[in-house]
């Protein structure tokens, strides 16, 4: 008995320390995963929080191409002929705009004067009177003070036997023909560029077509770089007198109807004038 005892004592001991050791292990695991898991939270944060920003968006920058056949080509790679057209092509321009602008300015003027005619100078008691109402510069004080010299009559002089009707006539006629004499000035210009600038630009274009034959000539292929040059020359002066052409053929016509109707009122005047000279009231 005493060696059953001594036996099992051991034994026992060993099983209950056994029992121990599996009754311990999982609550140690637990416990060691429950005080990992802070710090793997801890350290997994720093990665959320620093979330990557949005990414940028290139700059697209837009390539310049400079252009080697354009304006500024034909100035600096152009010959004097070329030169000479394009200048005698610019100053055509400006002439015809300014003779435009300045013109439609007369007009408008004297149409302004033939209102204030109509307003003042018939109400005048006298032809006199009547001329004093208008602007110095008008063109129909202009018509009223020759009528009122030629109703002075012309005793004494070379003229003397011409009869006072047919002199008031004549005098008043002259002045009339003055201011449309003065109408008309600077439309032959207009006429003259509208009818020569295409082929002024025509001799542009032939010119630039010769300096692309010879570039074939010279390099002895017709590629696009060799002929490219000349034949944009030729195209642009093409433009160039459509461009001049154009509004110097549409304002002459403008400007032409704009005198026909200017004219009209200046006619009526002239005659209503001659007729009041005529019955002696100056």
């Amino acid at each position: 008995m005493s060696l059953m005892k001594i036996v099992r004592a051991p034994f026992l001991a060993a099983c209950i320390a056994l029992l121990g050791a599996v009754a311990i292990t999982p609550v140690d695991a637990l416990a060691q995963e429950a005080a990992s898991a802070p710090a793997a939270t801890t350290e997994a944060a720093p990665v959320t929080d620093t979330a990557p920003a949005g990414v940028a968006t290139p700059e697209v920058k837009k390539e310049t191409i400079d252009n080697p056949y354009g304006l500024e080509a034909l100035w600096t790679q152009g010959d004097f002929v070329a030169r000479g057209t394009l200048i005698i092509m610019i100053i055509m321009s400006m002439g015809s705009w300014y003779i435009i602008f300045t013109k439609l300015w007369e007009q408008s003027k004297l149409m302004k004067s033939a209102k204030a005619a109509a307003e003042s100078f018939w109400t005048a008691g006298s032809v006199k009177k009547g001329a004093e109402t208008l602007d110095e510069a008008s063109a129909f004080r202009y018509i009223a003070e020759q009528g009122l010299k030629a109703a002075d009559h012309h005793e004494g002089s070379l003229v003397e036997q011409i009869d006072r009707h047919t002199w008031i006539g004549m005098s008043v006629q002259r002045s009339v023909d003055n201011i449309n004499s003065r109408l008309q000035d600077g439309l032959a210009f207009l006429a003259t560029v509208g009818s020569t600038s295409p082929f002024v630009g025509l001799f542009g274009t032939v010119w630039g077509i010769y300096h692309a034959l010879t570039q074939i000539g010279i390099s002895g292929q017709a590629s696009i770089d060799k002929v490219a040059g000349p034949v944009g020359e030729a195209l642009i002066m093409t433009a160039f007198g459509l461009a001049v052409a154009v509004p110097a053929v549409m304002g002459y016509n403008w400007l032409i109807r704009r005198n026909k109707g200017a004219m009209e009122r200046v006619r009526a005047f002239s005659g209503d004038l001659h007729n009041v000279l005529l019955a002696g009231k100056r």
